[in-house]
């Protein structure tokens, strides 16, 4: 009873070495491994093809490169995969190692550096012979990158998928043609998108003639824009506010050399502003950024101003040194004039007292050889003559000393025009 049992149990008991050993697949089997898997050479094998983008990883605008971490799914037909499911218990599907079975031999045309995620180590094989494979990667593609814009730009990254060897007629590829499906798969499982936003994707397939002979190839394209803000609140806003500096400096005083240093130091930081913009900018852009023009502009401005504060500092340091020139020139007469009366006034003191000594001269001639004397010095022998009158006042006669007062007088009425023509 026991043993009828345990017959039925086992009866009715399947394992998946049981569907491998229906199927004789192994790794030493090279009916699976070694060429496309049709029974009919003229079948063509049908792949379908679905990518999906789970992260933006980064986009290298001096390189030209978008890094993408994409699931590739892909789903093909096997004709020596089939078995009755309903022979081995119900299994209608089984997961091998890759290494047992042919797979398609696509590529990405863009792709400049290998895969460096780990591939995937199963696939699966269905009952009814379809095989499914899922793999991810991380995809360093080349993407020519339009950063007129910059940095409210948008990109457009192509991964195109073809095959190495394969023909249309032996290898034809099948896809999800609804642009709003494939991006809305992308949109939901999104886990990073770095500096960007995903904004869409589309797909389409076509054939092209390599070496020869056709292909099909699918071309999905990512659309995404950058996040503007931050590149904004870095590049754009600080040099506005050092143009602002640079108009505020002209209330600044032109003396000294503060002004022409603060719009110098004005100059170098924007300079700095634009060498961290070159090194992320491309060299191979085929248009001058507008972000560049609106640096260079700037730029110019400043060192318009630069320059026109260096002009106007030169004018006015010319005219501070004319006008000492002139005022030194001045001085120079005044000291050779002051110098000249000097040596007049020295000569009319000595003949001054010759007269003294002599008393023969007449209280007229002594006014007269004052009055001889040269314009300019008036006011120094005027007053020579008076000193000279109060001694002869003492020494001469009550009327010869009223005609001395009188030339005294004559005298002080002279001193006015003296002063001015010292003046």
């Amino acid at each position: 009873m026991s043993n009828q049992s345990f017959k039925d149990v086992s009866a009715t008991t399947c394992s998946y070495q049981d569907v491998l050993d229906h199927l004789h697949l192994s790794k030493a089997n090279e009916t699976f491994i070694m060429s496309r898997p049709v029974k009919d050479h003229t079948n063509k094998t049908v792949l379908y093809l679905e990518m999906t983008v789970y992260a933006i990883l980064d986009v290298k605008e001096t390189d030209q490169t978008f890094i993408s971490y994409v699931w590739i799914y892909m789903e093909w037909g096997n004709d020596y995969a089939l078995w009755n499911k309903d022979d081995f218990c119900g299994i209608s599907e089984i997961i091998v190692p890759t290494e047992v079975l042919w797979k398609p031999d696509l590529t990405i045309e863009e792709m400049v550096e290998k895969d460096k995620a780990p591939p995937s180590p199963f696939l699966k094989i269905h009952s009814n012979g379809t095989i499914e494979f899922r793999n991810d990667q991380i995809v360093i593609s080349a993407c020519r990158m339009h950063i007129y814009k910059f940095p409210f730009d948008i990109q457009k990254c192509n991964i195109t998928f073809k095959s190495y060897l394969y023909a249309e007629n032996e290898l034809e590829i099948y896809v999800e043609r609804d642009s709003s499906v494939i991006s809305k798969w992308s949109r939901d499982i999104m886990a990073t998108e770095f500096e960007w936003v995903f904004v869409n994707m589309s797909v389409i397939s076509s054939t092209v003639n390599h070496y020869g002979y056709n292909q099909t190839i699918v071309v999905y394209t990512v659309e995404m824009k950058r996040k503007s803000v931050l590149h904004f609140a870095s590049f754009v806003l600080p040099i506005l506010f050092f143009l602002c500096l640079d108009f505020f400096s002209l209330l600044l005083s032109h003396g000294g050399g503060e002004k022409i240093g603060f719009k110098t130091t004005v100059l170098l930081a924007v300079t700095v502003m634009q060498l961290i913009l070159i090194e992320i900018l491309p060299f191979t852009s085929s248009k001058i950024p507008l972000i560049v023009v609106f640096i260079i502009g700037i730029f110019g401005l400043m060192l318009l101003s630069l320059l026109e504060t260096i002009v106007v500092n030169n004018l006015i340091q010319k005219d501070s040194e004319s006008q000492d020139n002139a005022q030194s020139l001045n001085e120079e007469h005044e000291i050779k004039k002051c110098c000249h009366c000097a040596s007049k006034f020295d000569e009319t003191a000595d003949q001054y007292s010759s007269i003294d000594k002599e008393s023969s001269l007449t209280s007229s001639q002594s006014w007269q050889m004052a009055a001889g004397t040269e314009p300019g010095c008036g006011s120094a022998q005027a007053f020579k003559q008076s000193m000279h009158v109060a001694t002869l006042e003492k020494k001469n006669s009550p009327l010869q000393g009223r005609n001395l007062q009188q030339n005294q007088r004559r005298a002080q009425y002279q001193q006015p025009s003296a002063m001015t023509d010292l003046r």
